[in-house]
């Protein structure tokens, strides 16, 4: 069995061929049940998107700690695989502001998991894809919004520079917000922001306006003055700064999308959903987007940042790179760190044309995989993966997973996520 919910609405850019041939479950659960500000507790059913949540939570005052960046992630997306925001080195992932689970079991039956409820399966559900049950409803933390964000933007030059002024940015608490943009190996501007709820007039930037530059063009601005600026952004635009221009894949569709011409008079009509891409994208186009095109986000422990970088730069070389901070506490799951202490990872999120030589999408992805592997860091599922069933399962811990697949006899029921996202098993 899956959900019924087709490929293309997905905002992931695979298309699952599973949808096909497996039992599609309608599960058309897209309501907000609950704000509980007492209990700082939002409780929504799986379908609802980060677009619904902050145009709500924020009209009243409050948000998410970690509200991952496009409009229509949805929040079973962000459970089932994973989500990520600029907030994530305090936070951790999407997975770890969660607090409770309910799903529908293999058998039909419904259960409620908690860290002190059902534990085992509370933390075998995130990057599960779906596989040991179905969602259908959530409960998140929320914390109290200011008005604004007050926004830092430092440029860096030379990669060791960059690491260092990252790495300490990501480990300083009274940051709220830490993002760096890698315009080359060694040119990138790394961005600090506090909440807060006074402006000074003259630096308020409402950059999620449809006039607005795209944000990283903004951002590159600083760097090709060299020199820092300070700016006030209102918090929805902030959340949705990388929305308008899908963080910066709308340049490979439409290329004068940032002409001023252009934002002000079509501005509006942009992004396009990348449901509608996807629907109206035939086979052949398809298949040239796989082979000249990389979407993906590693997730790799900060100390091997540098490290991590000259290998993106050297296997791919796609420009701007995004770096995201976020801690990873020792949970049980199939992600988890390789001691028994949290740790910093980064997330580096390269997206758009790749630029080396005789890229060739599989070999230059493994080479990619094999080391993401070798430094004990994870890929997120949504992307192409590339890898073989054992090493998939040298990737990730699977021995919490697999224990319960068996327990709640989900072997019948579902795939195993391997077979639900890996191009080798789909093919």
């Amino acid at each position: 069995m899956c959900t019924g919910r087709p490929g293309w609405l997905t905002v992931s850019l695979r298309v699952g061929k599973y949808k096909k041939t497996h039992k599609n479950i309608m599960i058309n659960l897209m309501d907000i049940l609950e704000v509980d500000t007492k209990k700082q507790i939002v409780r929504v059913e799986p379908l609802v998107t980060m677009g619904q949540v902050t145009s709500l939570l924020t009209s009243i005052g409050w948000t998410l700690p970690v509200l991952p960046e496009l409009d229509d992630l949805t929040v079973g997306g962000l459970i089932m695989g994973t989500g990520i925001e600029s907030s994530s080195h305090k936070y951790g992932l999407f997975q770890h502001i969660c607090t409770a689970y309910e799903l529908v079991l293999a058998d039909g039956s419904f259960v409620r998991c908690t860290p002190s409820e059902n534990s085992d399966l509370f933390y075998a559900v995130p990057w599960s894809c779906g596989t040991l049950g179905f969602l259908v409803a959530a409960e998140i933390r929320i914390i109290p919004a200011k008005k604004y964000i007050k926004l830092r933007f430092e440029p860096v030059r030379g990669l060791e520079a960059i690491c260092d002024k990252f790495t300490r940015e990501s480990q300083r608490p009274e940051n709220h917000f830490v993002e760096g943009l890698l315009y080359s190996l060694d040119e990138a501007v790394i961005m600090t922001g506090v909440m807060t709820d006074e402006a000074e007039p003259s630096k308020l930037n409402s950059i999620g306006s449809y006039y607005k530059p795209w944000f990283f063009k903004h951002v590159e601005n600083y760097l090709k003055a060299n020199e820092g600026g300070l700016e006030y952004i209102p918090l929805r635009h902030y959340y949705h700064r990388h929305t308008r221009s899908i963080f910066w894949e709308l340049q490979d569709i439409i290329p004068f999308g940032n002409n001023p011409i252009f934002r002000y008079l079509f501005g509006w009509m942009v992004p396009p959903k990348i449901s509608l891409l996807k629907l109206t994208q035939g086979e052949t186009l398809r298949k040239l987007y796989e082979q000249h095109h990389v979407v993906q986000d590693m997730l790799v422990p900060m100390k091997c940042l540098s490290q991590a970088v000259h290998t993106f730069h050297n296997d791919i070389h796609v420009y701007p790179i995004w770096l995201c901070p976020f801690i990873l506490p020792s949970q049980p799951g199939l992600v988890h760190p390789k001691g028994d202490e949290e740790e910093l990872y980064v997330d580096i999120g390269a997206y758009g044309e790749p630029r080396v030589k005789h890229f060739e999408a599989r070999s230059c992805m493994r080479q990619l995989e094999k080391f993401v592997r070798s430094v004990h860091g994870f890929q997120m599922l949504y992307a192409d993966c590339y890898m073989s069933r054992e090493e998939f399962w040298e990737m990730f811990d699977g021995s919490l997973y697999h224990k319960l697949r068996e327990q709640l006899g989900c072997q019948d029921a579902f795939p195993e996520v391997y077979d639900k996202i890996c191009k080798a098993a789909r093919h």
